[in-house]
């Protein structure tokens, strides 16, 4: 058995096949002149662009808006004018367009790769995609046209790109693995999109499985089964169908209300980080916008969004959800959230250095931009402010000096808006050991357990050789859970939940037992969470 990191839930069960690099050696092409180089590339980026664009128009239908913007992403970077004239000036030196394409790309891909945060360092799989793509279309490689794999099969590869992972036929795929590839990773991204199990990060899964072998890959733990016995077999076959059937069997659960069989109520919300994902959390009957993620409003741009255009984002949720509660989180960024316009000097450990509230409070323009946005926004709906990162009593008192500063800012303008209730994340140990007093200055609480596990078991998740210990079950987390929840019930201030915990079945009849009020989940995890809460007695 193989042990990896669980990227897509679902049980897969099939033949392997391996996707291996296609070779792409141009060190024999001979230069020619400058001209038909150029030419030869400027086709190639045109053909690549098409093909991405009707990739990305072929994910949004079969995945989702969001998803597919993973790979009008790609069409962006390679759009982008300062690149591809790197590559026509390698061309003038004396470069093939192959050479010109691999230079310049490997450029990027090292820089990228250097900075130590997530979000870049996917940046850099992104480049490396494009350049695998363009040498490809240069030297008319063929590859495996994984669109057309026969029913039953389970792909293996180094790594699933975007561009391979959109071509992947739900109906036919029934898993996938890689070696690498974290939770945030694009490839899983789209895989859960999609709903095919995927077993990430699984240390030489391309050498240790051959082509033809029956696999299953179970996409809940991570674990890879090479050649199982008739036993294994069968107890996963069965765990497959129980799966597929309990997912169907969920649509029952869509609007009907979140009531414990005893007759305690609860509520189901979603975590966004666009406004248009908020249709989503309405297909599968949320209750509310339990984090709004608003750095995501932030990313791929050149410059800081403005007040109004904050604004019209904040209020379009606030409609969409017509009076039902919508929790902002003020910009998070920092950490593995980087946004290169900001000039956020690098650090040894972000996770650990100027981010979130700290970085807010140190830029007081930036953050009341967002502040007078969220105010103005409220008078289209039930709109809540939610500080990241809270580590101590005087961040909360400054924030809330800062928001009576926009309020006074907006009424000298005579421009309407609406006082909010404010809460605090409670997503770091101490946090947590002063929850108490905490709960005396805020409306409300969210619990954020993926960082409160993270910093609570010091473990970084996307780390395979520690990624075992990142886990809410373990003993201080959930002591750190429920003494946040008993502090907030003592106080009388509603508690919720915000970090993937909220949608663990392992731990739901546990949030249940201390009193939580609200589950704030993916969109995709509403009706199992919901599910699971009015099955709990």
């Amino acid at each position: 058995m193989l042990k990896g990191i669980a990227g897509s839930q679902g049980y897969g069960i099939g033949k392997a096949l391996l996707i291996t690099d296609i070779s792409t050696d141009y060190s024999k092409l001979k230069y020619t002149d400058a001209k038909t180089e150029k030419n030869r590339l400027q086709k190639a980026v045109d053909r690549f662009i098409n093909e991405t664009k009707a990739l990305a128009e072929s994910v949004k239908q079969r995945a989702g808006d969001k998803e597919g913007e993973i790979l009008d992403g790609h069409i962006m970077m390679l759009s982008d004018p300062f690149m591809l004239s790197q590559m026509q000036e390698n061309i003038d030196s004396g470069m093939v367009a192959e050479k010109a394409v691999d230079t310049v790309c490997n450029m990027f891909i090292d820089m990228f790769s250097a900075v130590d945060d997530e979000l870049t360092k996917q940046r850099a799989s992104d480049i490396k995609d494009i350049k695998d793509s363009l040498i490809k279309i240069l030297s008319g490689a063929k590859s495996i046209d994984i669109s057309a794999v026969p029913a039953g099969t389970v792909l293996i590869a180094k790594d699933f790109t975007p561009s391979m992972t959109s071509q992947l036929n739900k109906e036919n795929v029934s898993a996938i693995i890689t070696e690498v590839g974290g939770i945030t990773s694009h490839s899983a991204i789209l895989a859960r999109a999609m709903g095919i199990p995927a077993v990430l990060s699984v240390i030489d899964a391309t050498k240790k499985i051959s082509n033809g072998e029956m696999i299953v890959a179970d996409g809940f733990k991570g674990k890879v089964i090479i050649n199982p016995n008739s036993t294994e077999l069968d107890e996963y076959t069965k765990k497959q169908t129980a799966y597929l059937e309990q997912k169907e069997s969920l649509k029952t659960y869509i609007n009907k209300e979140t009531i414990t069989a005893s007759g305690v109520k609860k509520a189901v919300y979603a975590n966004i980080g666009r406004p248009e994902d908020v249709h989503n959390v309405l297909q599968n009957g949320g209750e509310g916008i339990g984090l709004f993620r608003t750095e995501f409003l932030f990313m791929d741009r050149n410059s800081e969004p403005t007040e109004n255009e904050q604004f019209e984002a904040y209020s379009t949720v606030a409609k969409v959800m017509d009076n039902h509660e919508v929790i902002i989180r003020t910009l998070d960024i920092g950490g593995d959230k980087d946004i290169p316009y900001l000039n956020i000097e690098k650090e040894d450990n972000p996770f650990l250095g100027h981010r979130a509230i700290r970085f807010c409070l140190d830029n007081r323009e930036l953050f009341k931009n967002q502040i007078r946005a969220i105010l103005r926004a409220a008078i289209y709906g039930n709109i809540k402010i939610m500080l990241p990162l809270v580590t101590c009593l005087e961040e909360v008192h400054e924030a809330k000096k800062i928001i009576i500063e926009c309020e006074k800012e907006l009424s000298d303008k005579n421009i309407e808006y609406k006082s909010v209730s404010l809460g605090v994340m409670i997503e770091t140990p101490s946090a947590v050991l002063i929850s108490d007093i905490l709960a005396q200055e805020v409306d409300f609480f969210s619990i954020g357990t993926n960082d409160l596990t993270g910093y609570t078991m010091a473990v970084d998740r996307g780390n395979p050789k520690v990624c075992r210990l990142y886990d809410s079950m373990q003993p201080s987390v959930l002591r750190a859970i429920e003494m946040t929840i008993n502090h907030a019930k003592q106080a009388g201030i509603p508690v919720g939940m915000c970090g993937e915990a909220a949608a663990d079945t392992r731990l739901i009849p546990k949030l249940i037992e201390w009193g939580l009020d609200e589950f704030s989940v993916t969109p995709s995890s509403i009706l199992q969470t919901r599910k699971a809460i009015c099955e709990y007695n």
